[in-house]
């Protein structure tokens, strides 16, 4: 899958292995970057479903539309969709197998 951010200053700070271990910790760091791996690794969305199993999971309330994965517990990924428009099943439910795009928004606790 391709990956964007949503500004400048994120791409910088998620390409930059300095910048997430000043940010997140070296152990974090690390982690954080094999999940941007697996993520371009990945044909769509639905395969990092099968690969990840539960790790990977669609978020509710406020965080509704976008997607987390582990980082190290209680951190996680926080991404969305970024395919333009956003693949749909006929019931109107996202197509995970023909996203192929997705934005990378923050890494948080946000169960805090």
């Amino acid at each position: 899958m391709e990956i964007v951010f949503p500004n400048d200053r994120l791409a910088r700070e998620f390409s930059d292995t300095k910048t997430l271990v000043r940010h997140y910790g070296a152990e974090n760091a690390q982690r954080i970057r094999r999940r941007l791996d697996d993520l371009r690794a990945a044909d769509n969305l639905a395969t990092m479903r099968l690969l990840f199993g539960g790790r990977l999971h669609p978020l509710t309330g406020d965080l509704a539309g976008r997607f987390a994965l582990d980082v190290r517990h209680p951190q996680r990924l926080i991404f969305e969709p970024a395919d333009e428009p956003l693949p749909r099943l006929d019931d109107g439910s996202l197509d995970w197998t023909r996203v192929l795009r997705v934005r990378i928004l923050r890494v948080e606790d946000y169960h805090a």
